[in-house]
């Protein structure tokens, strides 16, 4: 008979101990600890194995390997495209992340529908039946009175017959699936329900999340089948399951949003066919998640013009450039300590441009409470993003407006100077195309020829000079100090 013995793995970061433990010593986790019954036989057995990606195991020169992997296939929507680097790559893993209820598994099911047009493609759910997913796909083909429908004209189709829908766990079925089918593109909803009955362990556990994918990946690279892995998160914000998950895969997307917000964003956070923290935008209706093409536009269309607090920020994600609307108020404190309140914007960095504020231009804000929030429920987290919060927290203050056709674009340093962040040209020639007519960035060290001429430029060494440049008058209200 075989011997067997129980182990205990850590389902936050995969630790391997002979007996419990409340607290996990590798990741700090408490009763994160799980038992799991090993067979030796299967234990042996599974190590004595030998898998392979390619099906040969014999070296050749790289000119001679076959270049048909590299034509990706043509995804009709364009901003999931973008994310991905161009389109789908044959034979390629995919894993997509989000939080409950954010939008998952409508954006695979509505790419599903789009692409099983000239693809065919597997859907397997293991959370829900065929009935509850072809509701879904129903709700989805109908377009809202006035609204668009999404993705285009593919929507008002009929249900495509090259949608297959399944209901399974078993990852062993579905590879029979997989084979009587032979499908494009295979899409598992989610990896914390499949198991293998190879082990012991439940589905969801470190032990059969890891060989679940494991399995997935050879079946991708040896077959050419797109995969596409839905997966949940933990209350951190990260995939569940074990690390190794996201170095199996090939391109992890995370699909973000606040739950009080319309918008969903669709980041690339790693990518091995293209570039990576690129972004996708979309707006969840009732038809399902539609693109929008041009998020600047849509993220400023509720700005009040004039308003005293509110300054526009010109931030990349990826190679797409963002005008945000970056919101700023200081108010008195009625407690013994100021408190700093920041939405969308690092604390650290509010913390940081406080001090330059108080320190190097003179704004008393140690008896200020500020908020900073970026509308729309974006983060930002880049640097370039400091002269607008700076300029926010300091029209709130002077009670003095930023001038409204004007977009603020630098870092901001310890000694109040201003530093060029990267990709400028690209900033520039998106607020031109949105009609600002001014832009206020840090000195160039070198002349810059190629900047846009159809928008002003005005540089300045330091915090002060832009915040002199940015207010739209110039004389400051009595009783508040003037930088």
């Amino acid at each position: 008979m075989a011997k067997t013995h129980t182990r205990y793995v850590c389902q936050q970061c995969g630790r391997v101990s002979a007996s419990y433990m409340g607290k996990c010593p590798q990741c700090g986790a408490f009763n994160s600890m799980v038992g799991e019954v090993v067979h030796e036989e299967k234990v042996s057995t599974k190590k004595a194995a030998v898998r392979g990606l390619s099906g040969r195991s014999e070296p050749r020169p790289i000119g001679q390997v076959g270049g048909d992997a590299e034509d990706r296939i043509h995804v009709p929507i364009g901003e999931f495209a973008r994310v991905l680097g161009g389109g789908i790559v044959p034979g390629s893993i995919v894993l997509v992340g989000g939080d409950p209820g954010i939008g998952k598994s409508t954006l695979m099911l509505q790419m599903a529908m789009v692409m099983s047009g000239e693809q065919k493609v597997l859907y397997v759910s293991g959370e829900e039946s065929e009935r509850q997913i072809k509701m879904r796909a129903m709700r989805l083909l109908q377009r809202d009175a006035g609204l668009d429908a999404p993705f285009g004209d593919n929507s008002r189709s009929p249900l495509p017959d090259n949608l297959l829908l399944v209901t399974e766990t078993n990852l062993e079925t579905i590879f029979n699936h997989v084979r009587e089918v032979a499908p494009t593109m295979l899409i598992i909803d989610s990896i914390q329900t499949m198991y293998l009955s190879d082990l012991d362990s439940s589905a969801g556990s470190v032990s059969q999340v890891r060989e679940c994918s494991s399995q997935l990946r050879e079946l991708a690279k040896t077959s050419g089948i797109s995969v596409f892995i839905i997966g949940h998160v933990t209350k951190e914000g990260t995939i569940a399951g074990p690390r190794v998950l996201e170095h199996i895969v090939d391109t992890v997307l995370y699909l973000e949003g606040d739950r009080f917000q319309a918008y969903r964003l669709l980041r690339s956070v790693k990518n091995r066919f293209g570039a990576t923290a690129e972004v996708g935008v979309f707006e969840m209706r009732g038809s399902g998640l539609s693109e929008v093409v041009n998020p600047s536009e849509a993220f400023l269309a509720e700005r009040m013009v004039n308003a005293p607090g509110s300054a526009i920020a010109v931030t990349m994600e990826g190679t797409r450039p963002l005008l945000v609307e970056v919101q700023g108020l200081t108010s008195p404190t009625q407690f013994g300590n100021a408190r700093r309140t920041p939405n969308g914007v690092d604390f650290n960095r509010l913390l940081l441009i406080a001090a330059v504020l108080t320190r190097r231009v003179g704004i008393k804000l140690g008896e200020q409470d500020i908020f900073v929030n970026v509308v729309s429920g974006l983060k930002v987290d880049e640097p370039a993003a400091d002269l607008a919060i700076a300029a926010a927290i300091a029209s709130s203050w002077r009670d003095v407006p930023i001038r409204a056709e004007a977009v603020l674009i630098g870092e901001v340093g310890l000694a109040g100077e201003l530093r060029m962040p990267g990709q400028m040209q690209i900033r520039l020639r998106e607020a031109a195309k949105l009609g600002f007519k001014s832009a206020i960035v840090p000195k160039a060290i070198r002349r810059v020829d190629d900047w846009p001429k159809n928008i002003e430029i005005i540089q300045a060494r330091s915090l002060n000079q832009a915040l002199d440049s940015a207010f739209m008058e110039r004389q400051r209200p009595k009783g508040r100090k003037v930088a």
